[in-house]
């Protein structure tokens, strides 16, 4: 939506690409391919003077390898996670684009270590978002008491992620609002899901407690204590909010056991991959039970000087993610027009 407001023409719902997992894109596969086969078919019938991928390396490296071969420079932005999973995937960057630009500042010289040209151009998120951000301003702005606990879920923006996690989210707040009777849960969601998850919530009784935004996901991590998000970019966004989470995930079993025997980290969110350690606690498959989750989001509730000590973390690597991203990629882009 936002592309969109600035221009950008969709030529497809961005909801049929918005997969994850084996199986899952299994499901979506034919859908999948017919379409990459009618960009590049398009591409190559006008080629463009650069092509640049946007992340989902799965689906934009075998587009940009066509290009590339057919003349027309390629780039992608976002490294594909080499570093935690399927490493194999560095020979398909190779052949595929000719410069790479990184949100991390790890990976050019990962990348670079196999010939490949890379940039470190920070994460646009760190520029986005505070460095001390306004609590107070969020809660005012979503009507949420200024003294009360508030507790931030995220399941994720997929369908696939709603399926296998929102129920799961929604028991926790029910548990913990037993438990703690002054609690408030906001539970921000991409505008097309928001019915969906306003029925779960009616289905399981749960509106007295949790509330559905339609969208909002930066007021809600800004107006919370704590939150339990889904493994993905929204534990960084977490993070650069410094609020201290839950990490859980629940996918299909047999994604689950094709993704863990191609893992090379030992932890599966960004904040503590990129912290080298099991800063915030992770709950996945089997292990995201409601019990769990709850206990573990009361323990962050319930330890003030833990989340100091988090929060101080959680500031060095904004620090760290912190460059003027859009100059930076600009500046890249020119040079290889100009080549």
């Amino acid at each position: 939506p936002r592309m969109a407001e600035q221009g950008f023409e969709a030529w497809w719902p961005h909801e049929r690409l918005a997969v994850r997992g084996y199986i899952e894109v299994l499901r979506h596969y034919r859908g999948i391919v017919g379409i990459r086969q009618a960009l590049t078919a398009r591409w190559l019938a006008q080629p463009p003077q650069v092509f640049m991928g946007v992340d989902a390396p799965d689906f934009n490296l075998s587009l940009a390898q066509s290009l590339r071969e057919s003349g027309v420079p390629t780039m992608q932005l976002v490294c594909p996670s080499i570093w935690a999973w399927r490493p194999e995937r560095v020979k398909t960057l190779s052949r595929s684009v000719d410069h790479v630009l990184c949100l991390f500042p790890f990976e050019p010289e990962l990348l670079r270590q196999h010939g490949i040209a890379a940039t470190y151009v920070g994460h646009p998120l760190a520029q986005a978002i505070a460095m001390k951000p306004d609590r107070l301003a969020a809660r005012v702005h979503l009507g949420l008491p200024a003294d009360a606990h508030v507790v931030a879920l995220l399941p994720g923006s997929r369908a696939s992620e709603i399926q296998y996690l929102a129920e799961r989210f929604v028991r926790t707040a029910l548990l913990l609002a037993k438990r703690h009777p002054d609690l408030h849960f906001v539970l921000p969601a991409v505008p097309s899901l928001k019915p969906r998850l306003d029925a779960l919530v009616q289905q399981l009784r749960a509106t007295e407690w949790v509330r559905v935004l339609s969208g909002q996901s930066h007021d809600a991590l800004a107006a919370c204590d704590v939150t339990l998000v889904a493994s993905g970019t929204a534990t960084l966004e977490a993070a650069l909010f410094k609020r201290p989470m839950v990490i859980a995930y629940n996918m299909h079993w047999l994604s689950w056991q094709l993704m863990r025997r191609q893992r090379l980290q030992p932890w599966v969110g960004l904040p503590n991959i990129l912290l080298q350690d099991r800063a915030v606690p992770e709950l996945l498959q089997e292990q995201a039970t409601p019990e769990a989750m709850a206990q573990a989001l009361e323990h962050w509730l319930n330890s003030p000087q833990q989340v100091l000590d988090l929060q101080q973390r959680f500031e060095q690597l904004h620090l760290t993610l912190t460059r003027d991203t859009p100059t930076l990629v600009t500046h890249a882009i020119q040079e290889i027009l100009e080549r």
